[in-house]
């Protein structure tokens, strides 16, 4: 019984090492990796000017929701506030509001710049019915052309002969006077 008592512990013994071997052999060494988070700053830069041909430079930090301007000689920091819509920055002295690329700046409450894209709306109507509402934008050189009241066809503006061509790389757009063509692909979508 004795005998039996001692096989009995030493195959406990041997089953209970071989596991823990076991576990030792099975433990997965680990490499700590230290991830380095990189700084990314989504930074952008733009120019408006008024109609007395002065400047604003805006750089505009959106990682840290600051904006800094350059107005006459003065560097001014403003911090980012919670807008309805476009943008609006401030500080203790000034203002800085603005929604697509008009932009205007305040001192103390009183506009020390203004600037506003010179927009042409307008509709064209072709002997089939069709229509094509177009906006200018004289500042920006751009048009947004919308036919039949269908999707926004943004076309950047070309230097032609004579007349208008705007184009983007499906659409190009060609008009003198009042007749205009619209084409897609290079087959015509309007005519007038």
């Amino acid at each position: 019984m004795t005998k039996g008592i001692l096989t009995l512990t030493l195959l406990t013994g041997l089953f209970l090492g071989s596991c823990k071997e076991a576990t030792k052999k099975g433990d997965v060494e680990t490499e700590t990796t230290e991830i380095v988070e990189k700084n990314i700053e989504d930074i952008v830069t733009t120019t408006a000017t008024d109609n007395e041909g002065r400047m604003l430079q805006m750089t505009f930090n959106n990682s840290k929701g600051t904006a800094t301007l350059d107005f006459n000689g003065e560097t001014i920091e403003l911090e980012a506030e919670k807008a309805a819509s476009g943008i609006w920055y401030k500080n203790d002295q000034y203002e800085l509001r603005g929604k697509g690329n008009d932009i205007e700046l305040l001192k103390d409450g009183e506009v020390v710049f203004s600037h506003n894209d010179d927009l042409i709306n307008t509709s064209l109507k072709n002997n089939k019915g069709e229509t094509l509402d177009m906006t200018f934008n004289n500042t920006a050189n751009t048009v947004k052309v919308y036919l039949n009241g269908g999707e926004q066809i943004e076309l950047k503006g070309e230097k032609a002969a004579s007349g208008i061509w705007y184009k983007n790389d499906q659409y190009e757009l060609r008009g003198k006077g009042d007749d205009l063509e619209l084409t897609k692909d290079g087959v015509t979508v309007f005519k007038n």
